[in-house]
């Protein structure tokens, strides 16, 4: 894929980077990118070790990037006692990556409601039979867990598992990296000041 993107000359981004950020994700969309939603979270035990994982964006608002998970999961453990995370997400056909850093906290669960009712039949189902993380003897047991669960609630509505929902990282510091030749690439830091102010900066590739 050869979309043409412009160079981050100084003053191309505007002021706001989440209309900057919604602006890019725009553009990864309509070039028809697969998956431009999938992004790298890294979250941290309370002693620092970290570990990453791809996650699926769901939301982004003034408040925040929105994805699910189970709370149960490593990472639901990890932002318990450490709640704070990175976000990276890089398309590739179009030389660019924006990094995201940031406090998180898990949704109402009215918003985790509504976003599961809102899934297909099948990804609810999967929310409840999957034990995720836990190790299992064979795929068997993954296939079994989730015929049980279907046969369950077969013909009647899927509640969310308690164990499962949202959280909302609410960014400090939003990186939007342009490769350029040489790797001599742009990078724009955003980092955020009182109220809804933002410090512009760029930095050295």
């Amino acid at each position: 894929m050869n979309q043409r993107i412009s160079p981050l000359d100084d003053g191309v981004l505007g002021p706001d980077p989440i209309r900057q950020f919604e602006d890019w994700y725009r553009i990864a969309v309509d070039a028809g990118l697969k998956q431009p939603d999938a992004m790298t979270l890294a979250t941290a035990t309370k002693e620092g070790m970290p570990s990453a994982r791809t996650v699926l964006l769901k939301e982004v608002t003034h408040r925040g990037f929105v994805f699910y998970s189970n709370y149960r999961s490593r990472k639901g453990k990890e932002l318990a006692e450490n709640p704070f995370a990175a976000l990276v997400l890089h398309w590739v056909e179009l030389d660019r990556a924006v990094r995201v850093e940031g406090p998180v906290t898990m949704l109402t669960a009215e918003e985790s409601d509504a976003y599961f009712s809102s899934r297909p039949r099948e990804g609810q189902l999967s929310s409840l039979a999957s034990h995720q993380g836990e190790v299992v003897p064979d795929r068997r047991t993954v296939d079994f867990r989730f015929d049980e669960v279907a046969k369950k609630y077969e013909g009647k509505n899927i509640p969310r598992p308690r164990h499962w929902g949202g959280y909302r990282l609410s960014p400090e510091r939003i990186e939007f990296w342009q490769h350029r030749f040489a790797r001599m690439n742009d990078r724009i830091l955003y980092t955020r000041k009182a109220g809804d102010r933002w410090l512009i900066q760029r930095i050295s590739p």
